[in-house]
């Protein structure tokens, strides 16, 4: 039988527990210790190396940092940094940026030139506030992984520009990676100044050109992961952990994480605030792209007369559902209805409309 999404997840994890547990490494895939051996080369920027042994790359200079990958035995990296005598931030072949163990069981740097360790800093100190919802990614990519999505008013520190589609950042927990340098979602200060400006600082290496998919690509990611799941039984409260059911939440939170591994709150009301916060809503239909979220009220008949005196700013949600544009809306809702469908954005529905807005801009 082939297990879902979710059950193959739960599966890992338990049996990651298991192993932890047991003091166990997983075979050709060991873990960096947790502290060097007294052998550590000091590594200069630019300088490259070679991964002896696999090893987790990570998000922050931390075991207790995302694992963005593994690097195999024989890795081609480039050093980026040395934060400190642990850790290592590199590039892989595949442009993706992280950390990694100094101990040179896992990693030998080339000595042929010689230098300094260096640590990231940010070009003419420019800091910046988020200013609408972004995904912060392992490479500059839209399909680099996402690490997490930065929310309106974070502050970021500004490491490198790689071309003009992109920033290098670092986050107030250490992480770093690459966001759109788009202005809607950041506003840089320099120097302490107020007012937005445009940075310009020099990458820490040469980044080669990178094709970057708008957003409408993902959009339609996210699309596809909804369409494979039509006619899947709708189940109130479904479990967050198996697709074998879903409810209208479940099932727009799921094909997010399938279609561009973001993950949204678990309930359509916490989907609510989510959208309200990072990003800009609407609450007529007419305003709807593809692709926003749409929210809705309890039902109370099919008239609009049935919604008159109604504070739809107060009204609490009661459903949640994906607009496809041309008045089709991508959702679940009853057992009777025959799980998720593509239904037509009918007057019943367009009465119960609260407000919508964009996950992926």
């Amino acid at each position: 039988m082939i297990k879902s999404h979710k059950q193959l997840t739960a599966s890992l994890l338990v049996s990651a527990a298991i192993v932890a547990g047991l003091g166990v490494s997983a075979p050709g895939n060991a873990a960096a210790a947790s502290s060097p051996s007294n052998s550590v080369m000091a590594a200069a920027a630019g300088q490259t190396a070679v991964i002896e042994a696999s090893v987790r790359l990570r998000s922050t200079p931390s075991t207790s940092g995302e694992v963005v990958k593994y690097l195999q035995k024989g890795d081609q990296v480039q050093i980026v940094a040395q934060p400190n005598s642990y850790w290592y931030q590199v590039k892989a072949a595949d442009g993706s940026v992280g950390y990694t163990s100094a101990d040179d069981k896992y990693i030998s740097v080339n000595s042929s030139s010689v230098g300094t360790p260096t640590t990231p800093s940010a070009p003419s100190a420019q800091t910046g506030t988020i200013k609408y919802g972004v995904n912060l990614r392992t490479t500059p990519s839209t399909s680099g992984k996402v690490l997490r999505l930065l929310k309106k008013g974070e502050q970021v520190q500004l490491l490198a520009q790689p071309n003009s589609s992109w920033y290098q950042i670092q986050t107030s927990d250490g992480s770093i990676g690459y966001i759109s340098s788009n202005d809607q979602y950041t506003s840089f200060a320099n120097n302490g100044g107020t007012g937005t400006v445009t940075p310009t600082p020099t990458p820490p290496a040469p980044v080669p050109p990178i094709s970057t998919p708008g957003a409408s690509a993902q959009i339609e990611s996210v699309i596809s992961a909804g369409m494979g799941y039509l006619g899947t039984p709708y189940e109130f409260g479904s479990s967050r952990y198996d697709t074998s059911t879903f409810d209208c939440s479940d099932y727009i939170r799921q094909i997010f994480m399938d279609g561009v591994n973001l993950k949204l709150p678990a309930d359509s009301r916490q989907q609510g605030d989510w959208v309200k916060s990072n990003s800009t809503v609407v609450t007529s239909t007419s305003g709807l792209k593809r692709g926003d979220l749409m929210f809705f009220m309890d039902y109370k008949g099919n008239s609009a007369s049935a919604y008159e005196g109604v504070d739809k700013s107060k009204a609490r949600i009661s459903h949640v559902a994906m607009y496809l544009g041309d008045g089709q809306v991508l959702h679940t809702y009853s057992v009777a209805s025959g799980g998720v469908k593509v239904d037509k954005l009918s007057a019943s529905w367009t009465n119960r409309f609260l407000f919508g807005g964009s996950v992926i801009r």
